[in-house]
């Protein structure tokens, strides 16, 4: 009955224990630094995007303004 879990030697049991720590531990780190990454790469896109829009605010400041001409008012139809 060696098979049994608890009769397994203590130091095989740590060995084990310290590498699925040292892989969760890369995978974190891994997963840790994509998400860095990708929160960079939105805050440039974000960045890129107000720049655009305060691109056409000025581009629209400096043309002339089309105003929509005053809809009449409805007269009473009674």
């Amino acid at each position: 009955m060696d098979s049994d879990p608890s009769s397994q030697n203590p130091t095989d049991m740590t060995a084990f224990v310290q590498n699925l720590l040292g892989q969760m531990q890369t995978r974190f780190e891994s997963m840790s630094q994509n998400i860095v990454s990708k929160i960079d790469e939105m805050g440039t896109k974000i960045d890129e995007l107000e720049q655009s829009i305060n691109d056409l605010k000025a581009e629209m400041g400096t043309e002339t303004p089309v105003k929509k001409p005053d809809e009449p008012k409805p007269a009473d139809s009674a």
